[in-house]
């Protein structure tokens, strides 16, 4: 058996073990939406535009125990989803899930990331959250899976950051040493690392970090043997990302959290500063910002395969004969409060909830704008928080 061999049969050891996530099974939907999964949205905050076709195929790489999968099928109701996973353990308890909630448009394979060119056709969309970092070749792991993505497609991924989980390596080091001979025995190292926790004071770095920032859901067994006791972890930073990034042959779309990467936020108050900062690139400014706010535990991004078409809206006439749609991961809206796509707060002006209210996906912004009172930059504002969608005109 080779090394990548013995690295596989590990990590499929321990999801057997542990499944994971380990949310419960529901006999309905899921609840809520995450707007990175659905295919409307997060083509839309890739391209500034609604996709032309929703017929589309998706690849949920590395589903686990299918609760990505699950809200892939639900939130994408024209969408054939595959979900691959090397746990036959995990994988039955998403055929389960997604059983019991009836999504049914889903077909699951025991399949590791690396043999994926076994899988016929290409997919629009392809999500691998919290995979590429557990295999023992991650660059190999983002081109065998970007050779299955379509020209035009976008493929979503998640991966560790260094930074934020470094109080996580000193324990999951700490739990190795303790095991001895005991590793990859993971019911053990749960055990030991509960035990280290119930010992540790509670001036201990490592605890504090624990209660402040992982404790309510690792109180399952299943999340913390993902966080503490996995047998392969690579965790990242931006250098190391990009590198990453550039391997895989695709276009890098954007951070999904883009809020975070604006240096603004942080050096704000210091314009002077921000004046030092006009000769570097843009990796060099991502890499400053995560230097100065080091809570980066993971980096959620999009790929692209070229061409994908984007659009800015900057031109009044294309703006006006658009067909403006409300954003489908909202909550809470028809009302002038209600949970934007990032389940943030949103207040509209009278004239906002105006327009969105006349958004029926068959007027144009023209038309609605000879009876609403809203200029067309606030049409461009709605867009740019992403609560509402344009189409081009045919």
């Amino acid at each position: 058996m080779s090394d990548s061999q013995k690295v596989s049969a590990a990590v499929a050891k321990l999801y057997d073990t542990y499944p994971f996530p380990p949310e419960p099974i529901l006999d309905e939907p899921p609840p809520g939406y995450n707007w990175r999964w659905n295919w409307l949205s997060a083509y839309n905050f890739c391209t500034g535009m609604k996709p032309q076709k929703q017929n589309i195929r998706i690849l949920d790489a590395g589903c686990g125990s299918g609760v990505g999968t699950e809200y892939l099928v639900h939130l994408n109701p024209e969408a054939q989803v595959i979900g691959i996973d090397l746990s036959a353990g995990t994988l039955a308890v998403a055929k389960e899930r997604c059983q019991r909630s009836g999504a049914n448009r889903v077909e699951f394979q025991q399949l590791s990331l690396f043999d994926v060119e076994q899988l016929p056709g290409e997919f629009d969309l392809i999500n691998s959250v919290g995979v590429l970092h557990h295999t023992d070749d991650p660059i190999r792991g983002i081109q065998a899976l970007a050779k299955k993505l379509a020209p035009g497609g976008i493929f979503h991924i998640f991966v560790y950051g260094e930074l934020g989980r470094w109080e996580i390596q000193l324990m999951q080091k700490a739990i190795s040493l303790l095991q001895g001979e005991k590793k990859g025995d993971f019911r053990d190292g749960v055990e030991v690392g509960r035990k280290i926790f119930a010992s540790l004071p509670e001036t201990n770095r490592i605890l504090k970090r624990e209660k402040e920032r992982w404790a309510i859901e690792n109180h399952r067994d299943e999340n913390f043997a993902d966080m503490y006791v996995h047998p392969q972890e690579i965790d990242y930073n931006i250098d190391t990302l990009f590198e990453l990034i550039d391997a895989s042959g695709l276009e890098f779309v954007g951070f999904s959290n883009p809020g975070f990467w604006d240096l603004e936020r942080l050096l704000g108050k210091a314009p002077e500063i921000i004046e030092r900062t006009k000769d570097l690139s843009e990796r060099q400014i991502y890499r400053l910002i995560e230097l100065l706010d080091p809570e980066t535990s993971h980096y959620e991004f999009f790929l692209a395969r070229p061409p994908l078409t984007k659009a800015n809206w900057k031109n009044d006439s294309d703006l006006l004969t658009a067909i403006p749609e409300i954003q489908p991961c909202i909550d809470g809206f028809p009302s002038q409060v209600f949970f934007g796509h990032d389940y943030k707060v949103v207040n509209l002006s009278d004239g906002e909830f105006a327009f969105m209210q006349a958004c029926d996906g068959n007027q144009t912004v023209g038309e609605i704008l000879k009876n609403v009172e809203l200029s067309l930059d606030g049409v461009r504002s709605l867009q740019r928080q992403q609560l509402i969608i344009l189409s081009l005109s045919q």
